[in-house]
C-alpha cells in the first residue's frame, strides 16, 4: 500500500516547481508513482493535497527554540538565527508560489500566517525573558524587534539568490545579525561589563596605582 507521506514528499516535489495552478492530481500521481484515484482517495481533492503539504512543512519542520531561561544570549540569537535561515531556505520554493496565492487560496494564507506568528510569539517571549533577568532594556520595544528579526531573515532567505552581493557573506551572515539585534535590545551594554574581568582589563590601572603613590612620598618627606 503507498503511504501518505511517499504522496505527501511527491505532492511537495510537484508544487515546490509549479505552483498550485500548475499542480495537477495527474502530475503529483505520476510523481509518486501511484494512479490519480489513489491521490483522492486518501485527501478527497487536490486542494485538501496541497494543504497538507504545507501543514506538514509547519509541522515537520519547528523554528529552533530560544531557551525559558537565557544563558548564552549571543550564542542562542546566533543558532537560533542560522537554524531558521536553513529551514526556510529549504522552503522557500514552496513560500514563493504560497506568496503569489494568498489572495486566492485560504489554506495558503493560513500556512503563511501560522510560521510567522510562530516564529514572532517565540522571539517576543525570548525577549521578555532577557528583560526579566536584566539582561535587555526594560524600555525596548519588543514587538517590533521581533517584526525586525523575522523580518531579516525572511529577506535574506528570499533576496539573497535575486542580489547577493547586498547581503553579509553566509559564513557570517547569523553571527552578525544576531550582534545588531542584541544592540538594538539592549543586551549587550549589559553582558560586557560582566565579561571585563576575564579579560584582565584592570590589570593596567593596578599597576599604574601603586607606582603613583611612590612619586608623591618623597614630596610628603620633603615638608
Amino acid at each position: 500500500m503507498v503511504s501518505r507521506e511517499r504522496i505527501l514528499e511527491a505532492a511537495a516535489r510537484v508544487y515546490a516547481r509549479h505552483g498550485f495552478k500548475g499542480t495537477t492530481t495527474r502530475a503529483i500521481a505520476i510523481e509518486a508513482g501511484v494512479n490519480e484515484v489513489t491521490l483522492f482517495r486518501t485527501f478527497g481533492s487536490k486542494g485538501a493535497l496541497v494543504e497538507a503539504v504545507l501543514i506538514r512543512h509547519v509541522d515537520d519542520q519547528p523554528p529552533h527554540p530560544l531557551p525559558a531561561d537565557p544563558v548564552s544570549p549571543h550564542e542562542e540569537v546566533r543558532a537560533f538565527i542560522q537554524y531558521n535561515l536553513d529551514r526556510v531556505a529549504e522552503m522557500r520554493p514552496l513560500l514563493i508560489h504560497t506568496m503569489g496565492e494568498l489572495e486566492e487560496r485560504a489554506d495558503a494564507k493560513e500556512f503563511a500566517c501560522r510560521g510567522r506568528h510562530q516564529i514572532h510569539n517565540m522571539i517576543t517571549t525570548y525577549i521578555r525573558h532577557l528583560q526579566s533577568k536584566g539582561l535587555a532594556s526594560a524600555d525596548v520595544d519588543v514587538q517590533t524587534a521581533a517584526v525586525m528579526l523575522t523580518g531579516t531573515v525572511m529577506s535574506d532567505v528570499m533576496g539573497r539568490p535575486i542580489v547577493p552581493d547586498v547581503y553579509p557573506p553566509a559564513t557570517e551572515v547569523a553571527e552578525r545579525y544576531a550582534t545588531l539585534f542584541l544592540r538594538a535590545i539592549g543586551v549587550c551594554d549589559r553582558i560586557v561589563p560582566e565579561q571585563k574581568p576575564t579579560v584582565n582589563v584592570t590589570a593596567p590601572s593596578r599597576t599604574a596605582r601603586p607606582s603613583s603613590r611612590k612619586s608623591h612620598t618623597p614630596k610628603s618627606t620633603r615638608t
